[in-house]
């Protein structure tokens, strides 16, 4: 017997494996690895989707149950990719169908409907025979024969958990059949040819003739094309095929991001002038691409250094071998300058991937890159997972960007991911930044991996003076607003001299704060531990975690006063005070709020690239990968904001913010300058950022991290308990703590541990739920692994593990 190992979904972390199933005989030829099927699962033989990860013959079991059907005509995953699933499940504490999940785009998946019937027999005399709520389930039945779970109980009135149906099922009333559908459906459009024997004698209008002429140059065309091309309506169409001389059909076609007509196939492989450093680096990167290994290699270089040239020169010499490209860029906002560079230069062999697309958009292009139809790929965190079959390069830019981790299950890192692909094609992972992660910067200054650096800029360029600008001292000058002088001096020189600048502040919204100076009362979320932001695009007070949002109010809910302070600026009130300040400036707001739209990112800055504004404020999406000539003058209108965290990294996020801004302004023939407005001038973090000066800043943050004993010098597990109840989130995180010194002493005494006592998230209640953290330092091992996934599926068994939700990440970007 053909016995099948399947991945099963909606299955529960402490309860998933996979699941052997028997194959029936007329399935055998289809069912291989990498495709999915349809299943009976537990007690009740609930039919779910599953994916197929292995086969093999084994002698017959009378409980084993049978696939029902397989939903693929072809496997969807490579040897790579199913290899890859289980990696996933034990490194990121995951079901093996989530794994599954994440290597698919979200259009291809099935989805499984329950299809409702009248069971044989049934007359209406029974129906109007039955209680209310089963009489009105079955009667839209009789209007409408087969209708899904959802439309019926809907057109009954009932909600969606009403469980009326499945009485009726089982008093023979209704028959329930299940089926699996796609979410989106392949793009197509219709094509006509000339048919293979053409009537004879062939009588043709003059305006058939057109067509037919059109089509016999051809060979074939869409109906809207030879409509285009001759002046004919489709009705002249139809008419030559229902007389033979024309046939249509369908033909899939592609919904296609970014891609303009002038693209062309190829693309345009202009000759790139390297810099003496530059050129030394690409060779070393191409040596080590060359050895045929996997190897890991670090590129360092200053803002505005020119590190994407030999990003070009690189790939070249991968496509050149007929082998495949990554690379990922932390931003949404930042995809559409990378990819009209890559398209420009690679043509239709560069696919799109990020979740910006639409959902028909991310399936084409993943199907693109699986029929061998692009090369390159070019996107966000997702990329990592493109199905690339002869991967010889992945390359992630701006390596240190905390959005590369999934900040939902699975949490994986893109980076982890990327090396794991890298190791099993022997290619070349580089990680580039001009402000790389610590943990990166040590492992290459300690030989672990390759280091590569480019210290100067590229071309005449030169790095901005840099103004530190203090601005306690501007109050006590009475200077009360968001811009101190020296900022506003060169804001209104680069207005005079038709120049362009951006501004950052790192907080969206109108005001971030507001209370009642009576009665001390603060506008909070009801769902989330955090005060409510101020909107004056909508005059509404927004919750930033979960969306909860009220009208502008000026008088307290608590005590009724009329004095409600509204205090703390974010990008509308600075967009506000420098329009009363620079009148004359076109001031494009760029943040979360102001780009909702699709593609808004991209249309805004290619107008500012156009010179349709002058000045740019905004988010930290404008402080990182712009490339603008025309941008001389950068300011940081709250430098302090993020230094003063409860995270061990908040200095080296100020760092790597402050000096990536900074490197925006200056980038072309003109001299740029920079400026940090800051009530801490004397942090050295700043001297060092404006002299974008890495290694010193590595120097001076290194030893406190090894004093602290936190990454690079140990990893740091943060374990998470959510819960409706905080009772129970805070009571979880102290039992689980208990099973942890029990195991650590009896089974685990090899691994070094230290563990901090369980505390309340920093925002202790998210989305109405509360939270509470476990932190332990750790070393990320496959023993502490699997110590920690036995916990996890041990607590979620226990009785208090019914209302609180444990999770694992280790080394996250952002702690709990």
């Amino acid at each position: 017997m053909r016995i099948v190992k399947v991945a099963v979904e909606k299955t529960v972390y402490h309860f998933d494996k996979d699941f052997d199933y028997a194959v029936p005989d007329a399935l055998v030829s289809r069912a291989m690895p990498g495709c999915r099927v349809r299943i009976p699962f537990g007690t009740a033989n609930r039919v779910c989707q599953g994916m197929i990860l292995s086969v093999r013959d084994a002698e017959g079991d009378a409980k084993i149950k049978f696939l029902q059907a397989v939903l693929d005509e072809a496997p969807l995953l490579s040897d790579e990719m199913l290899f890859m699933v289980p990696w996933l499940k034990e490194r990121y504490f995951c079901t093996l169908f989530d794994a599954v999940k994440l290597l698919l785009p979200a259009g291809l998946t099935y989805r499984v409907r329950k299809l409702y019937t009248l069971a044989a027999g049934v007359t209406k005399e029974q129906i109007l025979s039955l209680p209310a709520d089963e009489r009105n389930a079955v009667l839209p039945l009789l209007q409408k024969p087969q209708q899904e779970r959802n439309a019926l109980l809907r057109e009954a009135g009932l909600p969606p958990d009403a469980e009326v149906l499945e009485r009726l099922c089982k008093k023979e009333i209704l028959h329930c059949t299940a089926d699996t559908v796609r979410r989106v459906g392949d793009a197509s459009q219709k094509m006509v040819r000339l048919c293979s024997s053409l009537p004879e004698p062939l009588k043709l209008t003059p305006r058939q003739r057109e067509v037919f002429k059109v089509l016999q140059d051809a060979g074939c065309a869409s109906v809207k094309e030879v409509c285009y091309f001759t002046g004919v309506t489709p009705a002249v169409i139809k008419n030559m095929t229902k007389h033979g001389v024309c046939e249509t059909y369908e033909q899939e076609t592609y919904r296609t991001p970014y891609l303009d007509a002038e693209t062309s196939e190829t693309g345009l492989q202009e000759p790139i002038s390297l810099s003496s450093e530059q050129h030394i680096a690409y060779e070393h990167l191409y040596e080590s691409y060359q050895t045929g290994k996997a190897s890991v290699s670090l590129l360092y270089g200053v803002t505005g250094s020119g590190k994407t040239n030999v990003y070009l020169c690189l790939i070249d010499k991968v496509l050149a071998d007929g082998r495949n490209v990554i690379l990922m860029v932390p931003e949404i906002s930042l995809t559409p300058q990378s990819v009209r560079i890559f398209q420009r230069r690679y043509g239709r062999r560069v696919a799109v991937f990020h979740s910006g697309l639409s959902v028909g958009e991310r399936m084409d292009e993943w199907k693109r890159v699986k029929r061998g139809e692009a090369a390159v790929v070019v996107g966000t965190r997702s990329a990592v997972f493109a199905p690339l079959p002869h991967l010889g390069l992945v390359i992630v830019d701006e390596e240190q960007e905390s959005t590369y981790q999934s900040e939902s299950s699975p949490r994986y890192h893109a980076k982890e991911v990327a090396w794991f692909r890298c190791r099993y094609h022997k290619a070349l992972l580089l990680l580039a930044s001009a402000t790389p992660c610590v943990e990166t910067y040590y492992a290459a200054r300690t030989g672990k991996i390759g280091l590569e650096i480019l210290e100067h800029r590229y071309g005449e360029a030169k790095l901005p003076q840099v103004c530190i600008c203090d601005m306690n001292r501007e109050l006590q000058d009475g200077n009360t607003t968001m811009l101190s002088r020296p900022l506003l001096e060169a804001l209104h020189e680069n207005l005079r001299q038709k120049r362009q600048s951006i501004l950052l502040l790192n907080r969206r919204g109108y005001n971030t704060f507001a209370s009642c100076p009576d009665c001390g009362y603060v506008m909070t979320c009801p769902n989330c531990s955090i005060s409510l932001t101020y909107h004056a695009a909508n005059h509404r007070l927004m919750c930033h975690y979960c969306g909860y949002s009220v009208p502008f109010t000026a008088e307290c809910p608590s005590c009724h006063s009329r004095h409600m302070r509204y205090a703390g600026a974010g990008t509308q009130r600075a967009e506000e005070q420098l329009q009363e300040m620079l009148p004359q400036a076109r001031i494009l707001r760029l943040d979360a709020d102001a780009a909702m739209r699709r593609y808004a990112y991209e249309e805004k800055l290619h107008q500012f690239a156009e010179g349709a504004y002058d000045l740019i404020v905004g988010t930290q999406m404008v402080a990182k990968g712009l490339d603008f000539e025309n941008v001389t003058v950068v300011g940081v209108l709250s430098a302090d904001q993020s230094l003063y965290s409860d995270d061990f990294r908040s200095t080296e996020r100020t760092f790597d913010l402050l000096t990536q801004v900074i490197g925006r302004a200056g980038r072309g023939r003109f001299c740029g300058r920079a400026f940090l407005q800051t009530f801490t001038p004397e942090n050295p973090v700043f001297a060092l950022a404006a002299r974008q000066d890495y290694p010193s800043f590595y120097e001076q943050e290194l030893p406190l991290r090894k004093v602290m004993l936190y990454p690079p010098f140990s990893d740091l597990c943060v374990v998470g308990f959510v819960s409706a109840e905080e009772r129970a989130a805070r009571e979880g995180s102290i039992q689980f703590l208990r099973s942890l010194q029990e195991a650590a002493q009896k089974m685990y005494r090899q691994l070094p541990l230290r563990v901090l006592n369980p505390s309340p998230a920093r925002i202790y209640r998210a989305g109405g739920k509360y939270r509470y953290k476990l932190l332990l330092k750790c070393r990320n091992s496959t023993l502490f692994r699997q110590m920690l996934a036995q916990l996890l599926s041990e607590f979620a068994k226990s009785r208090i593990g019914k209302a609180v939700t444990a999770f694992a990440d280790i080394n996250p970007e952002n702690i709990l």
